[in-house]
């Protein structure tokens, strides 16, 4: 274990954030995701929820502040309902590390596997809630 570092937060996916560079996105996908059909670089997180790898990453992982929106989630196929608790779980975790981040943009869900084709990595979770998935866009890490 190491100081400072969340005890959840695997070595393997230590390393993937550290490897990333500005503007790489990561993916912390729900349980039901199909990363390994999208994406070659696909790490397991089983059993963990997403709130709380949002609390463990992001102290250690800047968001991008070039961009307008560095968090973007799936928008619902038509004829579905999202579940507002979802969003407001995860911006309480965001919120702890980073209050005045741009709101979660939504897109749809082709254009989610696109970037998810495109990101550094793909987190499958524990996560099992409907439309759970979400990108972050990693920013340039403050010096000093």
């Amino acid at each position: 274990m190491l100081k400072g570092i969340s005890p959840i937060i695997s070595p393997k996916l230590l390393e993937v954030l550290a490897r990333m560079g500005h503007g790489d996105e990561i993916i912390l996908a729900d349980a039901h995701f199909p990363g390994e059909s999208f994406n070659n670089n696909v790490l397991r997180a089983d059993g963990l929820r997403i709130p709380d790898l949002l609390e463990a990453i992001l102290p250690l992982f800047e968001l991008d502040s070039y961009v307008p929106a560095p968090i973007a989630m799936m928008a619902p196929v038509k004829g579905d309902i999202l579940d507002p608790s979802v969003e407001e779980a995860y911006l309480k975790a965001i919120h702890k590390t980073n209050p005045d981040i741009a709101p979660i943009e939504r897109i749809g869900r082709f254009d989610f596997y696109d970037r998810t084709r495109r990101a550094f990595a793909v987190v499958i979770t524990g996560e099992t809630v409907k439309y759970g998935n979400i990108l972050l866009k990693k920013g340039v890490t403050p010096i000093g």
